[in-house]
């Protein structure tokens, strides 16, 4: 069973070729960093006749809607493999498709999707959130410095509190300028990974709702740069997406 290991600023993958079928205790054992291979979550890429379908599920075996730099990697692979033109196509997720396009030889653009606010705002922990929906669900507050946010600490309490029915994941954000936000996120089902994609498209429609920033942002997350763009309630990203290598694992 032959593997790609991809990743998008630093959030890592295992990716197969679809179709095919993975239980829960392979998932878990496949992004385990210690005795499996180590990732943030396992995407399958399954060629269609039009598009490519998509599905995730993040490294507790959970199935998530929707990833941000996980799409970008669907998208890479399958330019790669002559399945789509890369001018333009499109990435069927579990919610919605994503139209995709190259812009760079690693760089995608794609449509993460289309963002609501879920509600004006929450408090868990004693903290505020700004809830956004983007196909999957965020809770976004705003800090001085993200380097001081307690984004280990209350980012656990906040996925699983009770406000929230499906979990959720959890974004500390602090906006530099109009055009320039720095970003940390505790993710569902993972935990602080280095980017998340869907993170930084909710944070950056939740900073424009409040007018804080303009409709096009740069997000610094730990691992890199994504550039995020408002159109309506429609969100847009560009940014990297990289093969790492290639293996083959025991059918079983």
């Amino acid at each position: 069973m032959n593997f790609f290991k991809m990743q998008g600023l630093g959030n890592d993958f295992v990716v197969f070729e679809g179709p095919t079928q993975l239980a829960t205790e392979r998932i878990v054992a496949l992004c385990d960093r210690r005795t499996g291979i180590g990732a943030d979550g396992v995407l399958v890429a399954t060629r269609l006749d039009d598009a490519v379908q998509m599905t995730y599920w993040n490294a507790d075996g959970s199935v998530a809607e929707m990833c941000g730099n996980g799409l970008r990697c669907v998208a890479q692979l399958a330019m790669r493999n002559g399945w789509v033109d890369p001018r333009g196509f499109t990435v069927r997720a579990a919610t919605s498709d994503h139209p995709a396009q190259r812009v760079g030889a690693d760089l995608v653009r794609a449509r993460v999707g289309t963002a609501a606010t879920l509600a004006p705002e929450v408090s868990s922990c004693g903290i505020e959130f700004h809830t956004v929906s983007i196909g999957n669900p965020h809770a976004v507050t705003f800090v001085d410095r993200v380097a001081d946010a307690p984004v280990r600490t209350v980012g656990p309490d906040v996925e699983v509190d009770g406000q929230f029915p499906h979990r959720t994941n959890v974004e500390f954000a602090s906006v530099r300028t109009r055009e320039h936000i720095d970003l940390r996120v505790w993710e569902r089902g993972v935990g602080e990974t280095n980017a998340c994609g869907t993170g930084a498209a909710a944070t950056v429609f939740a900073a424009h709702q409040r007018g804080t920033v303009d409709n096009r942002v740069t997000v610094s997350l730990p691992g890199g740069d994504l550039l995020i763009e408002i159109d309506g309630d429609a969100v847009w990203m560009e940014g990297p997406a990289e093969f790492v290598y290639t293996g083959t694992l025991p059918t079983t």
